[in-house]
């Protein structure tokens, strides 16, 4: 067994290849911290995170505090005499934690830092129509993102991704940089380094439903990234004939558009639902009306028709 005592933190399915791929590989992870059990579903019955399912099938302790300052929780974090925590999609942690092992508290995201610091970094880079993101590991201090930084890993974003295909594929990636990193750490052969904010940061806000709504007066470049960087959750939406319809899948739509305002759509109710934006045309080609599974726009024109 390995010298190390590790505290995993984490909450989603993101965060569980990180915590597998350190039990694998025999390290000794004493402990899981993980958000509180939620009410989901029709019946809100409580519901375990994907990390604390992952912790109990190997049997490792879970806490989860619902005040990670309080007196209590820090003794009982305390008694587990970790000397290094590896945080994967959790929440922001207070001094009182992060500074308490021995060798740090490190943290991986899901860029390549310190570009698209913040909540929702898949989701941004898509947005913004990038075509390399990646993974980072870096040591937490006080102000959000920005520690030194360990580890970088780049990843390709194809023109075909959306938010679902390329969060898996960091998941992974993620997972092999955390286990390089634990490896690093433990045989102190590693040279963390400062962020270089010498160039314009880009940053990942956290994302609500009110700000996916489609903007069909920008270009439709920008749209089909847009909805891409949504998909498949939380979704871009627009409003078709006073209902809200998800978009999850879109593409450029080479026909004519001149009688057309943005925000304005051509069907022929049968097999295609164009809307115009700022400058051509975008092909909707799945979505999801309001009360409705996902399903492309054939389907939806089997039994439906659009004024």
């Amino acid at each position: 067994m390995n010298t190390l005592r590790i505290i995993f933190m984490g909450t989603p399915e993101f965060a569980v290849p990180s915590l597998e791929i350190l039990i694998e590989n025999k390290f000794n992870v004493v402990a899981v911290i993980t958000a509180p059990d939620k009410p989901q579903g029709r019946g809100q019955k409580l519901t375990a995170s994907p990390v604390k399912e992952c912790a109990l099938k190997y049997k490792i302790p879970v806490l989860q505090p619902n005040n990670l300052k309080s007196p209590e929780f820090l003794e009982e974090l305390r008694s587990y005499h970790a000397n290094l925590q590896v945080v994967v999609a959790f929440r922001m942690l207070p001094e009182a934690v992060w500074s308490m092992p021995a060798l740090g508290t490190f943290n991986l995201h899901a860029s390549l830092l310190p570009q698209y610091r913040g909540a929702a970094p898949i989701n941004w880079a898509i947005i913004n129509g990038e075509k390399i993101t990646g993974v980072t590991t870096f040591f937490l201090k006080h102000d959000i993102d920005t520690g030194s930084i360990i580890f970088q890993d780049a990843e390709e974003i194809y023109d075909n991704d959306n938010a679902g295909s390329l969060y898996i594929r960091l998941m992974h990636k993620g997972a092999a940089l955390v286990l390089k990193t634990v490896h690093a750490i433990e045989r102190n052969e590693f040279h963390s380094k400062p962020q270089d904010e010498s160039s314009e940061i880009k940053h990942a806000p956290k994302i609500f439903k009110e700000t996916c709504q489609i903007n069909w007066n920008q270009p439709y470049r920008q749209i089909i990234n847009f909805v891409r960087g949504l998909s498949p959750y939380p979704a871009a939406w627009t409003i078709l004939d006073g209902k809200l319809f998800k978009i999850l899948k879109c593409d450029h739509a080479h026909a004519h558009s001149d009688a057309l305002q943005p925000s304005e759509f051509i069907t022929d109710n049968k097999t295609y639902l164009y809307f115009k934006a700022a400058d051509g045309l975008v092909a909707i080609e799945e979505f999801q009306p309001e009360g409705k599974k996902k399903m492309t726009v054939e389907e939806f024109f089997r039994g439906n028709k659009l004024s």
